[in-house]
């Protein structure tokens, strides 16, 4: 009989650690909707002590979602942990998350504790959180660089205290597959308890190996539960990536004997969700979701498939989301057709009021393109999300070059509740657009990344920029999406800037989290 192992999603919390990655409320709520679709057993919406803004974002998820847990992170101290348990009072299932550095070096540079301190803290931590909540998790950042000793006598004194999952995280991406899985497997081993606790692994990918070394934990060493985050975001290297475990589990099966409840239709556009939200974009050949993911080019590779796919193919691509829909849109659909492609891509209007906007905005981009795919619906909902409660909004723009003259670009956009108009000169027709917006807006932020990205093929592609800036110890991200690139390229500026300007979303400097 196959073991169920639960798959606990961070990307609202670990994922968000990226810099740059940054989710306002209403983005973290269209995500963890999206999740849920997903079928995640536990969604790890943020970290509520680190900000008011984080706080209020995993009420609202709390609020929000009804079938999977939710999970807010908490440092191993009462006032955390307090503030967690108020974020997700609204939750219909609730998981307090408390953390705790167990590795000589963490606890000697990073805490300032001795070993006994440490394990004193994280009873009493545990012991608190008890009284607050049936389901707790307790992990041991940097597990896999501490001593097995010591770990241990720590697991079993918070599996007393009633921490009912045990995460042993591998937080900087040392260790290897093989010797993971046995680190884990010793632990369960020596600590006497640990039949009461179901064991969860959380790696990080700097050596590229976050999902061969959680696999490993769950193989060998006997964890049932794997921490992971769409597209594999996260800092430095980023997480281990959901859609890789889940299809591994799948594709497997023969080899692991195990399951997981992941709907695994719902990964590729929850994979496209959190790249246009995150503006972070997914390699081409990124396993699962990536563009290539299920193209041949090779003559062999297209002929092996066209007798029998399985050739060269594990998985159907229409397994994990991608569409096989030849139903096309374009400026003669009417709203029943638009309707019924939104509800395809999971997309949920509750509004007539939002739907009719959605609509009118269908209808425009229809006017200016043939056909409307997926990812153009997907960009239309995106945007129509993000314009409640701007600051900055775009209205128009226009351009004048010549050959041999510098460009001139002039944007109107709302600032407030004024609308503005500005011009600039600039290297190109890109660089002159964001100089006529700063002209307004002032902001001295420092652009670090400015990418554009085509949502689908052809020239009549809409364009998706991203550009990131920084300000005063805050990296925020803004996406833009146009058949005009200079107009999508102000769009994402002023979406960024909005970011910035959102006073909720900033964090505290630093957050050492497992």
């Amino acid at each position: 009989m196959s073991d169920k192992v639960i798959i606990f999603d961070t990307t609202l919390r670990d994922g968000e650690q990226s810099p740059g990655a940054s989710m306002t409320k209403d983005e973290k709520v269209r995500i963890a909707r999206q999740l849920e679709r997903l079928k995640v057993d536990v969604i790890e919406a943020g970290f509520a002590a680190s900000s008011e803004g984080d706080f209020q974002a995993i009420s609202a998820v709390a609020a929000a979602v009804k079938d999977s847990i939710v999970c807010s992170l908490a440092r191993a101290n009462d006032k955390d942990i307090t503030r967690a348990s108020d974020a997700l009072k609204a939750a219909k299932a609730k998981r307090i998350h408390a953390f705790l550095a167990t590795s000589p070096l963490h606890m000697a540079v990073k805490l300032r504790m001795s070993p006994e301190e440490v394990l004193e803290q994280a009873k009493r931590s545990i012991r608190f959180a008890r009284n607050l909540a049936e389901d707790i998790e307790f992990s041991a950042e940097d597990g896999y660089r501490s001593e097995i000793d010591f770990l241990s006598r720590v697991v079993e004194a918070v599996i007393k205290e009633g921490a009912t999952t045990i995460n042993i995280p591998d937080t900087v991406g040392y260790a290897t597959p093989e010797l993971y899985g046995e680190f884990i497997k010793a632990l369960r081993t020596r600590v006497p308890n640990s039949d009461k606790a179901v064991w969860s692994v959380h790696c990080h990918n700097d050596l590229g190996m976050a999902v061969a070394n959680s696999l490993a934990g769950v193989k060998i060493g006997g964890a049932r539960q794997i921490e992971c985050t769409i597209n594999g975001l996260g800092e430095r290297a980023g997480n281990t990536a959901l859609e890789e475990i889940v299809m591994s589990l799948r594709t497997r099966k023969d080899y692991f004997d195990m399951v997981c409840g992941i709907d695994a239709s719902q990964i590729v556009p929850a994979s496209k969700l959190v790249s246009q939200i995150t503006g972070f974009v997914v390699q081409p050949n990124k396993a699962v979701v990536g563009a290539n993911a299920f193209a041949h080019a090779s003559g062999i590779h297209q002929d092996g498939i066209l007798k029998n796919r399985e050739t060269y193919e594990i998985m159907r691509a229409e397994d994990v989301g991608w569409s096989t829909n030849k139903i096309v849109l374009g400026k003669l659909s009417g709203r029943n057709a638009f309707k019924q492609r939104l509800q395809e891509l999971g997309i949920t209007v509750e509004a007539e009021a939002d739907l009719n906007e959605a609509f009118a905005r269908f209808k425009a981009l229809a006017d200016q393109k043939a056909e409307i795919f997926d990812e153009d619906i997907i960009a239309i909902m995106s945007d129509s999300a993000a314009e409640e409660g701007e600051h900055y909004h775009f209205i128009s723009l226009s351009q004048h070059s010549e050959t041999g003259e510098r460009p001139k670009s002039r944007v109107t956009f709302r600032m407030g509740e004024k609308e503005v108009s500005s011009e600039a000169e600039g290297n190109g027709p890109v660089d002159a657009s964001l100089n006529a917006i700063e002209e307004i807006a002032k902001s001295g932020a420092e652009q670090l990344l400015y990418s554009v990205n085509a949502i689908t093929s052809g020239t009549q592609s809409q364009g998706e920029v991203t550009v990131r800036l920084a300000k005063g110890g805050r990296i925020v991200n803004g996406v833009g999406t146009d058949p005009d690139i200079i107009a999508a390229s102000a769009k994402a500026y002023l979406s960024a800037l909005n970011k910035l300007h959102d006073p909720s979303q900033a964090k505290l400097n630093a957050q050492m989290t497992p």
